[in-house]
């Protein structure tokens, strides 16, 4: 006698999108999201008349002849054409904005810098006029290159937005919470988060919480990927499921507003009569996309010796040269020490790489004192640098068990380039005067005599 089998019916999933409300998961993924039932075509890219009235545009990141795996576009179906979004343009002035090349006679680049916070002030900023250019480094021109920045946003952008034509902005949030209302999404930020804004994709950037600091990497050259992993493997890291890239959201809305074109590094704005956050579907790859910073997992050594920094890539900008980054986005999070007879700090060092880093939270383990939440360091390309006099005591005569490095969470922006500092990190950020001299109390052990000093 068979035996017979009730086949149930499969219970599916409540959501298309993941389980992060707005967000979709995964880096550099193909996505596909509509605002509107049927306003997506399927099948085909360019249909002779699509849904609602719909136009078809293509938005791309590089040129139509790059590799396939790194090949990224993105289809809108959107109410205008972006051609509507923007009409004879006006030269304007934002004196703190500055792009690479900017060598400053009067400034000198070469030293070992640290900065306090910039401070908040009553003077009402928004993204861009609360921008304030740290360093550059190669040339906006030749898209090579970069420039660190530190934001001051307690205004939101009200019929109006901005796009740059110039690079993509890694932001890095340090305090108060902002909403980037993009062509492709929404996305809310704050500290401990990162995001990063495609080149080309228009935006606008309205505070949630105030006052709003933080960091942004403007980066001239290739795309920001995910480090090669190599002997790691698969996992940790970041990993790609843990970037979020936001669903399809528009506004339908008729108003007198400005759009601003960062373009060679100068700006320009134009007069639109609506809002061009007008895509009401899209498909593709060149995308915005949020990153937790707390679910990055580090790894290290767990017998003896530092691993070099680079393990702590959360993500890259190739160049022209095989493993030597345009930018290298480094994360330096809470984690455990274990190593046996090691010096635990970064060690002393100098190298091809320019590092600027900045603090969100906490202490730094390389420098206890004076590198404080919101304060920013720049080591310069081939000048030495490493743990003050009382981190590298403590260091060299603490009983090595494992200890929790907690309480933390600083980053770097390093890149093969060396970075210049502008007039307004010389001269207006606080500067720390005395930085040079956590140092200058170093003494010299060596004696003549073997054993350990």
């Amino acid at each position: 006698m068979n035996k017979q089998t009730k086949i149930e019916a499969l219970t599916q999933a409540a959501t298309p999108f993941g389980t992060t409300e707005g967000y979709m998961p995964g880096f550099g993924n193909d996505f596909e999201t509509e605002a509107l039932p049927g306003a997506l075509p399927q099948g085909m890219n360019s249909p002779q008349r699509c849904n609602y009235g719909l136009y078809g545009e293509q938005l791309t990141g590089t040129a139509f002849t790059a590799p396939s795996h790194q090949n990224e576009r993105t289809w809108c179906y959107r109410i205008r054409p972006s051609v509507k979004h923007t009409h004879r343009f006006k030269k304007i002035d934002l004196p703190y904005w500055v792009s690479a090349p900017n060598v400053d006679p009067d400034v000198i680049s070469l030293g070992q810098y640290r900065w306090d916070a910039v401070p908040h002030s009553d003077e009402k900023l928004t993204w861009l006029t609360g921008m304030r250019t740290m360093t550059t480094a190669g040339d906006v021109n030749t898209q090579v290159g970069m420039a660190s920045h530190i934001y001051l946003v307690n205004e939101s952008m009200v019929d109006d937005y901005f796009y740059s034509a110039d690079s993509e902005l890694l932001v890095v949030p340090q305090q108060g919470r902002l909403r980037f209302s993009t062509e492709l999404g929404i996305i809310d930020l704050e500290p401990q988060e990162i995001a990063v804004i495609p080149r080309g994709l228009v935006y606008r950037v309205e505070v949630i919480e105030e006052p709003a600091r933080g960091f942004v990497c403007e980066n001239y050259g290739q795309k920001f990927e995910l480090p090669g992993r190599g002997p790691i493997g698969a996992n940790c890291m970041a990993n790609r499921r843990d970037f979020k890239t936001p669903v399809a959201a528009f506004e339908d809305r008729d108003a007198p507003s400005t759009v601003t074109v960062k373009w060679c590094g100068q700006f320009h704005t134009t007069e639109i009569d609506h809002s061009p956050l007008d895509v009401v579907a899209w498909h593709g790859n060149y995308a915005p996309v949020k990153y937790d910073l707390k679910t990055y997992c580090p790894v290290g050594a767990i017998l003896f010796d530092h691993p070099d920094p680079s393990i702590f890539t959360v993500l890259t900008a190739p160049s022209g040269v095989p493993g030597t980054a345009n930018i290298d986005f480094v994360l330096f999070r809470e984690r455990w020490m274990v190593m046996e007879d090691t010096f635990r700090p970064p060690w002393y060092h100098k190298n091809v790489m320019s590092e600027m880093m900045g603090n969100i939270y906490g202490q730094y383990d390389a420098k206890p004192q004076g590198f404080v939440p919101g304060g920013t360091s720049l080591h310069n390309m081939m000048l030495p640098h490493g743990p003050d006099r009382e981190a590298f005591d403590k260091a060299s005569n603490s009983e090595l068990k494992p200890e929790k490095l907690d309480n933390t969470m600083s980053f770097m922006f390093e890149t093969r380039f060396p970075q210049h500092l502008t007039a307004f990190a010389a001269k207006e950020a606080p500067l720390q005067d005395d930085y040079i001299d956590c140092w200058k109390t170093i003494e010299k052990k060596f004696d003549g005599t073997p054993g350990l000093k």
